[in-house]
């Protein structure tokens, strides 16, 4: 099955926005009747009726708002609303909003769609989605559910959509079998509602999603001292899905950003150095099937390009840092940057090349101090894939396994895998690290990508913004299809699984890939490359690192 471009045409009707309807605090289910949108506030019991143009809501059930709160899905099917909520699925007239008890399930319903006569319920507790016959409100059958989270439906004559909160993914099922097509990454966290809008002269059909999270703010407080505090406030909106699917290469791209972002490095070291002839190399932005570099263009300082192994890289040049000199230099770039999600399954990799040699020796070597040769994590290696011999099981496998085994924290330095394995605590280099080890010494090649994220704060366009850390992943390759991204350790939620899969196999709009499996920054003097001992870059400058979200991409790319 091949899936075109996604519509536009509720974008150019309600325009490119998002949808903020005045007074909700947490929207729940959403559904369409023809231009109108259709939506539950699950904490207030609001039933709303919201213009996607102007933001404008009415309450559509003011004298039965306690029979309304805690529903979260809703669905409308010709001019019967039908609603989630605890154990139990209600439908009404639209009109009148008389609850009548449908189908009560063993554990919490969640999202429900509604498509003729069939009825589709999902339910997180149970791991599945019940469809039901309205007409006898007996079980039909039921499908697998796709993600770990609480998912919401929609469905169209074909497909039956499913939005994941804890996956932030939307997934595409066939409506007859369940079978996934294909999955997308969502633009922003805590996805909570999705709905089809179907143009009434086209007849094209184009997705939307709520969100509802919360978000930290500073208040004014003249009680306190100082006179200010930390609080939390409601985040509640809806906002367009964009995506398409190439099933020749197997990966779906979603709603993207246009994003300016600087890289400088201010030298003011912490003691006087002289260093003659030096190149100071950093690596630019990769461009990829998910990320396009607009443009490059130096910061204080011009530099020069070289490509190291495929990966471009500015170069700046002093014939000598002296005490006492200090320099701003470094590069900004606008980029296109896209969510991104592959669709394999380990049937699509039984019948693959081997590892081309060059590969074997560059990607299954132990080159960054992974302590490959230890009996620790040898040992790890054995254990995390036991006598598995299919690469994405194998790769999923050692994945769970770190997950399992580590858990995250912040450190100031990075510890080699063994060290790590041994005190079960790791940052996200050091979940690399091991990560790096045990599927090199399971014969699965693999880099490092990365090194910051953009905040994820798509809705604050123009405002300059500065990430929290720097950040890497990984690259595994598949023999005959290339390499795929997989997260470090977001996916580790801290719970012994199901770990969600959103970044395996798949990267969100804000991961900046730099530097495929090259060094980010290094120095050399003489032509000579300067080791940490020698000189630490952390102890010689300071670096400054923005993003600025410029614009939403109207589309993915074809």
């Amino acid at each position: 099955m091949s899936f075109a471009l996604s519509s536009l045409t509720v974008s150019q009707m309600f325009g490119q926005r998002i949808i903020r309807p005045l007074g909700a605090a947490a929207l729940g289910g959403i559904a369409f009747t023809q231009d109108t949108l259709i939506a539950i506030d699950t904490v207030k019991g609001h039933l709303l009726q919201i213009d996607p143009i102007t933001d404008n809501t009415k309450v559509l059930n003011p004298h039965q708002v306690r029979e309304f709160i805690d529903v979260t899905g809703v669905a409308v099917w010709e001019n019967t609303l039908w609603i989630t909520r605890g154990y139990n699925v209600y439908l009404c007239n639209l009109n009148s909003l008389a609850l009548e008890h449908f189908v009560t399930l063993p554990y919490p319903a969640n999202g429900i769609a509604v498509w003729e006569s069939t009825i589709y319920v999902s339910c997180q507790k149970l791991g599945d989605i019940l469809i039901f016959d309205r007409n006898t409100r007996m079980e039909i059958t039921r499908f697998f559910a796709p993600g770990v989270g609480v998912e919401n439906l929609a469905v169209t004559q074909e497909t039956l959509w499913v939005c994941d909160d804890v996956e932030q993914s939307v997934y595409c099922l066939d409506r007859a079998t369940g079978e996934i097509q294909f999955s997308v990454l969502t633009a922003f966290d805590s996805p909570s509602g999705i709905a089809v809008h179907t143009n009434q002269t086209t007849g094209k059909e184009s997705l939307y999603l709520a969100y509802a999270s919360e978000e930290p703010y500073i208040r004014d407080n003249p009680n306190a001292d100082p006179n200010h505090e930390l609080t939390y406030r409601d985040r509640t909106f809806i906002h367009p899905l964009y995506y398409s699917y190439d099933p020749e290469k197997r990966y779906g791209l979603s709603n993207g950003y246009l994003i300016e972002m600087s890289y400088a490095e201010e030298i003011s070291p912490l003691d006087d150095v002289y260093l003659p002839d030096v190149e100071w190399r950093i690596a630019l932005p990769s461009e990829t099937n998910r990320q396009k570099v607009r443009s490059v263009e130096p910061i204080g300082l011009p530099f020069t390009e070289e490509i190291i192994d495929g990966q471009r890289v500015a170069v700046f040049k002093f014939d000598n840092l002296t005490p006492g000199e200090q320099h701003i230099f470094g590069w900004k770039a606008i980029l296109e940057v896209r969510g991104m999600k592959y669709r394999l399954t380990p049937r699509n990799l039984e019948d693959i090349p081997p590892l081309p040699s060059e590969f074997q020796n560059r990607y299954l070597v132990d080159d960054d101090e992974l302590a490959m040769d230890t009996p620790i994590v040898q040992r790890a290696a054995q254990e995390a894939v036991g006598t598995e011999t299919n690469l994405l099981r194998k790769m999923y496998s050692i994945r769970n396994y770190v997950y399992d085994k580590l858990s995250y924290g912040i450190k100031p330095h990075i510890d080699t895998p063994d060290i790590v394995l041994d005190r079960g605590i790791g940052s996200c280099g050091e979940y690399v690290g091991v990560l790096l080890a045990l599927c090199r010494l399971n014969g699965i090649a693999c880099r490092t990508v990365g090194r910051y994220k953009c905040p994820a704060n798509g809705e604050q366009q123009g405002v300059p913004l500065q990430p929290d850390f720097n950040h890497v992943w990984l690259e595994f390759y598949v023999p005959g299809l290339g390499w795929l991204p997989m997260e470090s350790n977001p996916d580790d939620l801290g719970a012994y699984g199901p770990h969600p899969t959103r970044f395996f196999m798949g990267l969100a709009w804000y991961h900046i890939e730099i530097g495929k499996g090259i060094s980010f920054e290094y120095l050399t003097s003489k032509g000579e490359r300067l080791t940490k001992e020698e000189v630490s870059i952390g102890d010689l400058a300071i670096n400054h690192i923005r993003f600025t979200i410029l614009e939403e991409l109207p589309h993915t790319q074809d």
